[in-house]
């Protein structure tokens, strides 16, 4: 039986071209720095986002991680979304690896922190407070729809920031998303930030990493941050040939990822059991409409009968998520077997 994985673009498999790339790399060890693949992964990876160095680490949280380390002393304080990945999906490690405390502020329904509830969230320097460090921000914004965060917002963000003594770090996991969403280049859309994290393991189609990018500084501690993880990860360039392959063949194809979210969200609004908000990106979110009689896990464990996959629970509702591997038809299909079960 075909499977149609809508679960997330975690799913994604790499290519044939990755698999011959990371069969042929060539390899050094890279916690001493001397993987020529690892290297040409981590130059391609500042230059697209815009900053001088970068940090090939095996996952985004670890990325993240890592940056909350390398900006922060245990007891700082880091200012978030109540929505964000950090806080609700990373395990509650940066308080429990970092001893960061997290100040949540409600995220907006674009996605944003409101100006003014990160103005008051700053701490004064009190005796009694934990030292405001540090802002994190996430684009696209996963649980916000897959919405992608404006160059404008961040800046403004990043200049408050800035004027307060904090450093301003994004949660990119999906910045190409954002980027071929809005049509404005990675590097637009981070250049105020003082660091930034994307997945190659999303819909770039990587089967491993993320990249974690700043300025020299930042990436030395960042390294030796990572080295506390356990992410020396020796002769990466197996893993890096893939990565590379993520940034120069499969940013411009999100597009069709983007399309197709919108063909999905399109036809699962002619269903009045579902409210079905427009996606912005590759991600599209719905829930059931009041008063509709379906039972979403009897519905959710249906479709995976017929081999359509979605992940239902975990985010109030509904997700689907298009990724290289989801075809035109595939979409329709999925259209079908909700019919056929509504």
């Amino acid at each position: 039986m075909p499977i149609i994985d809508l679960r997330s673009d975690t799913v994604t498999k790499p290519t044939d071209e990755m698999r011959a790339a990371m069969a042929r790399a060539e390899v050094g060890d890279d916690v001493y720095g001397e993987d020529p693949t690892v290297n040409q992964l981590q130059e391609l990876a500042a230059e697209r986002t815009g900053k001088a160095a970068a940090l090939f680490v095996p996952s985004g949280h670890m990325g993240n991680l890592a940056a909350f380390l390398a900006h922060c002393q245990r007891g700082d304080e880091i200012i978030l979304g109540n929505l964000s990945h950090p806080f609700n999906s990373e395990t509650g490690s940066l308080a429990a690896v970092g001893g960061i405390q997290p100040f949540t502020l409600p995220n907006q329904p674009d996605g944003t922190l409101r100006l003014e509830d990160l103005q008051a969230a700053i701490r004064d320097d009190d005796v009694h407070h934990a030292v405001t460090r540090l802002i994190s921000l996430e684009n696209t914004h996963n649980r916000c729809n897959g919405v992608p965060l404006t160059a404008e917002y961040t800046r403004a963000v990043a200049e408050l920031a800035h004027a307060r003594g904090l450093k301003l770090h994004i949660d990119g996991a999906r910045l190409f998303n954002a980027a071929v969403a809005l049509g404005v280049p990675a590097a637009t859309l981070v250049a105020d930030a003082d660091s930034v994290t994307f997945c190659l393991s999303k819909g770039l189609c990587a089967p491993v990493g993320s990249v974690l990018c700043g300025d020299e500084d930042f990436i030395y501690r960042a390294r030796r941050a990572r080295k506390q993880l356990g992410g020396g990860m020796r002769q990466a360039g197996i893993l890096a040939a893939a990565g590379i392959l993520s940034l120069t063949q499969m940013v411009d194809r999100l597009a069709e990822d983007h399309a197709r979210a919108a063909r999905l969200a399109e036809g699962l609004m002619e269903f009045r059991d579902f409210v079905v908000p427009a996606p912005h990106t590759n991600i599209v979110r719905f829930r059931m409409a009041e008063g509709s009689q379906v039972d979403p896990q009897a519905l959710t464990a249906a479709l995976a009968g017929e081999g359509v996959l979605l992940d239902y629970g975990n985010y109030e509702g509904f997700r689907a998520v298009t990724h290289h591997g989801v075809e035109d038809a595939d979409i329709e299909s999925t259209l079908a077997a909700v019919a056929r079960h509504l």
